[in-house]
């Protein structure tokens, strides 16, 4: 892969890490974004934060799944890398603690279909996976199962993630989950917000696939 087009890719990752920063999707370290990029792909390294992170800093995590001595890429860099093997059509992978995911993830239930634009990630409802170490195997695996057949999920009692094909969706999708879970908890102070029927999905998904409307790929 030329030097010129790594370097592309490193300032593009590091640029949309400052954003999702910029968004208030992530404080401190507690956040991770990755894309890919040759056999393997580009990660932020372990304790990024909006002010530490820079093009030089980023680690190449190859597809054997090693990097290079010296330095350490995140925590949930298993996360990513299953991600990409279960979801071939992704580029990029989003993983946030923004405060709206992680308040109904707390709940370690899938955030429902209470409004039309929950349907932007592929379903009628967004899965929340079981609670999980951060970092561990078990928590990759659940994570990339479900991001198969939807663009984000939460994770319990832990954030959300969001796959796109290219960097811009898969901060888009994360940026729409946590206004979606804002959206949620302000709708849960009135009471339990009606949910859109089978036939109301039915009529959104297939207005969807005419006109792409929602869709942040």
């Amino acid at each position: 892969m030329p030097k010129s087009s790594e370097r592309a890719a490193r300032e593009a990752l590091a640029q949309a890490y400052r954003e999702v920063v910029r968004l208030g999707l992530t404080e401190l370290s507690s956040g991770n974004l990755s894309m890919r990029f040759g056999e393997g792909m580009l990660i932020s390294p372990t304790g990024a934060s909006g002010d530490s992170i820079t093009e030089d800093s980023l680690v190449y995590v190859g597809s054997d799944e090693t990097w290079e001595a010296g330095l350490r890429p995140s925590s949930e860099w298993q996360l990513h890398a299953r991600i990409y093997r279960g979801s071939p059509n992704s580029h990029a992978v989003v993983h946030t603690h923004s405060d709206y995911c992680v308040a109904v993830a707390c709940h370690c239930k899938p955030l429902p279909g209470f409004h039309y634009m929950v349907g932007a990630f592929g379903g009628d409802d967004v899965p929340c996976v079981p609670y999980a170490t951060f970092g561990s195997e078990r928590l990759a695996d659940d994570v990339a199962e479900a991001l198969k057949t939807r663009s984000a999920c939460l994770m319990g009692n832990h954030g959300a993630t969001a796959r796109g094909g290219s960097l811009s969706a898969a901060v888009k999708l994360a940026h729409r989950l946590e206004v979606s879970c804002r959206h949620y908890v302000l709708a849960r102070a009135l009471g339990e917000p009606r949910l859109l029927t089978a036939k109301e999905w039915a009529d959104f998904h297939r207005r969807v696939g005419n006109t792409g409307y929602g869709r942040s790929a």
